[in-house]
């Protein structure tokens, strides 16, 4: 076999000054493509890319070639094993996502000003097969500067469309320098930067690239291309019979082709006036001709029908091509390769065709430049608004750069995501509040996802407060040392709200303790005279300045009550305070209950987790005194007061509060202004507020949901919804949902892998950003998060066996593992 240097062929001269120049004088600039995150966009976003291209497209001057390049190649992810200070939940997660296989995409435009050698170019032109010396026309420096203006308004309508960015290549990038450039990556057909790999070209018999053999499938006949097409198609997999799912037309051969390979689209621009004028001639040839064939006859009334709506629609003649090469290094894969392409574009209603003389001419012509070298005789005549239905207009989930977020998977593959659901909206303006409502019913993965998300904030340094019904965040909270505050016959749950924190008694915390002891004086209906308040300040001031010089006093409810009928009341009666002003017998023996040996001694007499302030993770369980008048009210006022310290005195720290169903029990009991004051304030302290539940008639009944809440909460949750698909119209209303939101919502979990064990979540970020992803979780994660009866005390068990939860999860983990 003849070996040749591939400098001898190669079609491209120099890059310099951010173009690259062919030998035959064609100028090539090259644009980097940010596009739309696939599954994301309705209709009407398809229907407005498509048109931005095609006012882009009718900017290109004549006699150039637009060549867009989509590349899809199969990588894994690569863990992250030498972060410091990693959690053990998070190295488990980088364990179980290590090596999962997913298909990256990166995507490049290039236009291309051909030169007058080059307008009417065939095989036999191919630089492959003869050089010949630069034209003229290259050396006009006017030229190149009118097709850079061309180029960089071809840019800005993109860019101003608001779905597409550009970042123009420069020629380090273009070219070899420190590492592969853009060329040398298509021609070894490697995007891996990190190992570059340089390989032989072999043309004959077949194509292969190294040690990678190729295939070329095509769309370059007008018999082989759909009969109709358009700018999106229905994707059934996430359809249900209320909504209609919509991914890009060319989806089944870009991001659902699961194999290595390019997709190239090549538009080529002539003269307008001067195709039309030759199909005119056609016409008139063929009509003469009509008459002995009906073949003729056919092609004439198809001609005719071109350029009639080329006149009365002002429509853009063009020449288009289309084709996909595929790659793989073991060459058995080639049938499964052909099978797989041929069943993505019938779903196009297209005809595959497999090159296989033209293949390795077809592989030239995808080099970054060399897009002119396309023969004229494997282009179609049609319009930019049709070519443009061919262009994929949709890429891969993208990772957030954001420091905070959560550990998220994509749809396709579930290739794990940082997703920023605080700060970067609120960056970006599509935010201006961090709160979040959380809608999900039972068994929909909600606490797999709530646990997720604050554990993620927890470790990012924030400092939450939970309010649960259900024991769903006991194991997380053992797990990071938490305060966990929950009531049971043998553990009464129990607090100290007179413990300073090691700090002085300042205005906040002398009204926190009086709204507590009012509302254990006081009855809802009873009022209280400003002579009782006044007292009850005084006698806080009192008791604290006790504490200064009494240093052996322990600040608690007992000794209050203490200094409440000894020091206090010798004082009201030196000063005279009448009964009637101040009944201190009456204070007495309505608090009798919460002092030594009373009934609720234990409550407000806690001697251990009093570091509440400074304490980062603290979950209230609520289950077993939701219904309790005293302990209910108790605890709801500790809460809450213990959220607002935190707001104001904890400066530059995120602070979250999450309030499961217990949100029902607070509401009942008269907190119902605190919620509203809660979320319509906390956004000012680096706050969020986050209210979960899972039935849609608490939303519809309940005006503080659907004022206070709702309407403060720009960023949405939605867990699978399919069991109220019927009457989802509601929850559609009353959360804003636009259509598209909901295509997205009741698309949740209709195809999920059934070889992994996860649920999907739908995020809407202010009305704007609407996605659904997946809440996979390593299984260590999911053994501290699981809410199955079960499996927690299971859990339970082993942590005491091996001494701490973090041993006992892994030692269960281990076992699993073993007997699957």
């Amino acid at each position: 076999m003849k070996t040749v240097k591939l400098e001898n062929l190669f079609p491209i001269q120099k890059v310099e000054n951010d173009c690259i120049i062919g030998h035959q004088g064609d100028i090539t600039v090259a644009y980097k493509v940010e596009l739309p995150e696939i599954f994301t966009l309705s209709s009407a976003d398809y229907e407005a890319i498509h048109n931005a291209f095609i006012k882009a497209i009718r900017v290109l001057p004549q006699h150039s070639l637009l060549h867009k390049q989509d590349w899809f190649e199969a990588t894994i992810y690569k863990a992250d094993f030498d972060k410091e200070e990693q959690s053990f939940l998070s190295r488990s997660s980088e364990r179980h996502f290590n090596e999962r296989p997913y298909l990256a995409h990166i995507c490049y435009i290039y236009i291309t000003q051909k030169t007058s050698s080059r307008k009417n170019i065939t095989a036999l032109s191919s630089s492959l097969l003869k050089r010949s010396i630069v034209p003229k026309e290259a050396l006009d420096t006017n030229l190149t500067e009118r097709f850079l203006d061309k180029a960089g308004q071809f840019a800005k309508i993109l860019e101003d469309s608001g779905y597409i960015r550009l970042q123009r290549l420069r020629t380090d990038d273009l070219a070899s320098g420190e590492k592969p450039g853009l060329i040398e990556k298509y021609c070894f057909l490697s995007q891996n930067e990190q190992e570059p790999i340089i390989r032989d070209i072999e043309l004959k018999p077949t194509l292969k690239v190294g040690n990678v053999n190729c295939q070329v499938f095509t769309l370059a006949d007008i018999e082989d291309i759909p009969s109709l097409c358009g700018q999106s198609i229905g994707y059934d997999k996430y359809s249900t019979e209320k909504t209609r799912f919509a991914v890009g037309f060319t989806a089944p051969i870009c991001q659902l082709l699961p194999c290595n390979h390019v997709f190239n689209q090549y538009i080529i621009i002539e003269d307008a006036q001067d195709t039309l004028k030759k199909m005119e001639a056609k016409s008139l040839r063929l009509h003469s001709l009509s008459a002995y064939s009906r073949e003729n006859a056919i092609t004439r009334d198809a001609t005719n029908k071109y350029l009639n709506e080329a006149i009365a629609q002002q429509r853009l003649p063009i020449k288009a091509h289309f084709n996909i090469l595929t790659w793989s290094e073991h060459k058995e894969d080639a049938k499964e390769i052909r099978n797989q392409v041929s069943a993505a574009l019938a779903q196009l209603d297209a005809r595959t065709k497999e090159e296989s003389v033209n293949a390795a001419h077809l592989y030239w012509c995808g080099i970054p430049g060399n897009a002119s070298e396309l023969p004229i005789h494997e282009a179609f005549d049609t319009f930019a608004e049709q070519a443009s239905c061919f262009f994929n207009y949709e890429t891969n989930y993208q990772s957030s750069i954001s420091p905070v977020g959560i550990r998220l998977g994509d749809r396709l593959s579930g290739n794990p995501l940082q997703v920023d659901i605080s700060d970067e909206p609120i960056k970006k303006g599509i935010c201006t509040n961090r709160n979040k409502f959380i809608l999900g019913p039972s068994g929909s993965g909600k606490s797999f996802f709530t646990n997720h998300m604050m554990r993620s904030y927890y470790e990012s340094g924030a400092h939450c407060v939970i309010v649960d019904v259900g024991h769903s965040y006991k194991g997380l909270c053992d797990l990071v040392g938490g305060y966990y505050f929950t009531y049971s016959e043998t553990t009464p749950i129990c607090f100290n709200p007179f413990f300073l924190e090691g700090e002085k008694l300042d205005t906040e915390k002398k009204e926190t303790i009086k709204t507590l002891l009012l509302a254990l004086w006081k009855k809802e209906d009873q009022g209280y005279t400003r002579a009782e308040y006044v007292a009850l300040s005084n006698a806080l001031q009192g008791y604290y300045d006790q504490l200064d010089i009494r240093p052996d006093i322990f600040p608690c409810f007992n000794t209050f009550y203490e200094y409440l009928r000894t020091d206090f009341a010798q004082q009201l009666a030196t000063e005279g305070i009448k009964e009637k002003d101040f009944d201190l017998a009456n204070l007495l023996y309505v608090l009798r209950p919460y002092y030594k040996s009373g009934e609720y001694d234990f409550l407000l007499n806690a001697t251990e987790n009093l570091q509440m302030l400074d304490q980062p993770f603290i979950v209230f369980e609520l289950d077993n005194i939701k219904n309790h008048e005293i302990l209910f009210t108790v605890t709801t006022i500790t809460v809450m007061q213990l959220f607002i310290s935190k707001m104001r005195k904890l400066k530059g720290i995120r602070k979250i509060i999450l309030i499961e169903e217990a949100w029902k029990a607070i509401a009942r009991q008269g907190m119902a202004e605190y919620i509203k004051y809660l979320f319509k304030t906390v956004r000012k302290h680096f706050g969020e507020a986050i209210v979960v539940t899972q039935e849609i008639d608490d939303i519809i009944s309940s005006e503080i949901i659907k004022d206070a809440i709702v309407n403060n909460s720009d960023c949405k949750i939605l867990l699978d919804q399919n069991k109220y698909i019927n009457k989802f119209h509601h929850v559609q209303s009353l959360l804003g949902l636009t259509d598209k939101e909901k295509a997205l919502v009741l698309s949740m979990n209709k195809a999920n892998d059934p070889h992994l064990k996860y649920k999907e979540v739908f995020i809407s970020l202010g009305g704007i950003q609407s996605k659904v992803y997946r809440t996979e979780v390593s299984l260590e994660e999911y053994l501290c998060y699981s809410t199955e009866e079960r499996e927690k005390v299971q859990v339970q068990a082993y942590a005491a066996r091996y001494g701490s939860i973090q041993k006992g999860i892994t030692a269960l983990a281990q076992q699993l593992r073993e007997a699957a």
